[in-house]
């Protein structure tokens, strides 16, 4: 497996092996000991799989304790995947940086503890499934605006489709206070 230290400090794009032929194909999605090896000690213990159709934006969203890592991929479609760093006491606090993820490659993001993640469907819909480190609680459920014009996400849709919770989510710099 190919690891990408992106410039987030924490994030990881992952390229695994992937074994085609006139079958399909074949790849080894999560061994913890090859994970730990690369240097990701954490461990999961929720998985969840979301399907969503083209132009639609999820997030920005993140648990506000213990914190939730995340270990994203896509098994059909393609999406435009974005981690925001939240860390208060990061250099890089505010900063975001996406990826393409889609069920051709296979490649995976890593995000850790720290980070609010969101992303918007590319192909005609997508199966998202992904790995978390700590089970969803929504008492601690937090999220900001999608477009919060403070961090300026360069979204790939010109007309998302988005939730209403997700519409009405306050700006970064607000949410700690609307919680």
């Amino acid at each position: 497996m190919e690891v990408v230290q992106l410039r987030l400090n924490g994030l990881m794009l992952l390229k695994p092996k992937v074994f085609k032929d006139s079958r399909g194909f074949f790849l080894e999605s999560y061994n913890e000991t090859v994970y730990k090896n690369m240097g990701i000690h954490t461990p999961f213990v929720q998985d969840n799989h979301s399907w969503s159709q083209k132009d639609t934006i999820r997030g920005i969203h993140f648990q506000s304790d213990p914190g939730q890592a995340k270990l994203m991929r896509v098994a059909s479609g393609k999406i435009f995947d974005v981690a925001v760093d939240i860390r208060k006491d990061s250099p890089t606090y505010g900063q975001w940086e996406g990826v393409v993820l889609d069920g051709e490659d296979h490649h995976q993001l890593f995000i850790p503890v720290g980070f609010a993640h969101g992303f918007c469907v590319l192909s005609e819909n997508a199966h998202v499934i992904y790995k978390t480190s700590s089970v969803y609680n929504p008492a601690t459920e937090m999220g900001f605006h999608w477009d919060d014009p403070a961090i300026n996400i360069q979204w790939p849709v010109k007309n998302p489709i988005v939730s209403d919770r997700d519409r009405s989510a306050p700006l970064l710099k607000n949410v700690f206070e609307a919680k």
